[in-house]
């Protein structure tokens, strides 16, 4: 039997897309092998936010990897709150670590490791990093 009852975003007839960012729109399902080590890699290749100083888009390719322990994080949910960094003004390292932090909190994975691949601006790309663990205190 699936535990589905927490599941409020999946297959919901009509679907309310956040203006705002926020991490309370997240859903988790129970993982059913948490004796096992693997990976979930869940990619996003269409994030965009706003540069806090020039309110101008920054467009990236968000990859989210973990390796999950009792929890899995539902993936309609993670599209729901990836659309509301959209108008949210962050500079790329704060979004990283923010979905990161948030997923990290949400789930309590073994691991976590969050990639921002953003496209240039004035020729220059930058693409942080955020890996936490559960030991990282």
């Amino acid at each position: 039997m699936s535990d589905t009852k927490n599941l409020t975003l999946l297959g919901a007839g009509k679907t309310d897309y956040p203006t705002e960012y926020s991490a309370k729109v997240l859903e988790t399902f129970k993982n059913k092998f948490p004796e096992n080590n693997y990976e979930v890699e869940l990619n996003c290749p269409e994030f965009t936010h706003i540069c806090p100083k020039t309110k101008q888009p920054d467009f990236a390719k968000i990859k989210i990897k973990y390796c999950p322990d009792e929890l899995l994080v539902e993936s309609k949910s993670l599209k729901l709150y990836l659309f509301g960094f959209r108008q949210h003004g962050s500079f790329h390292e704060d979004c990283v670590n923010t979905i990161a932090k948030d997923l990290f909190n949400l789930m309590k994975p073994k691991w976590i490791e969050v990639l921002g691949l953003f496209m240039p601006r004035g020729g220059i790309s930058i693409n942080p990093r955020a890996y936490i663990k559960k030991d990282n205190k």
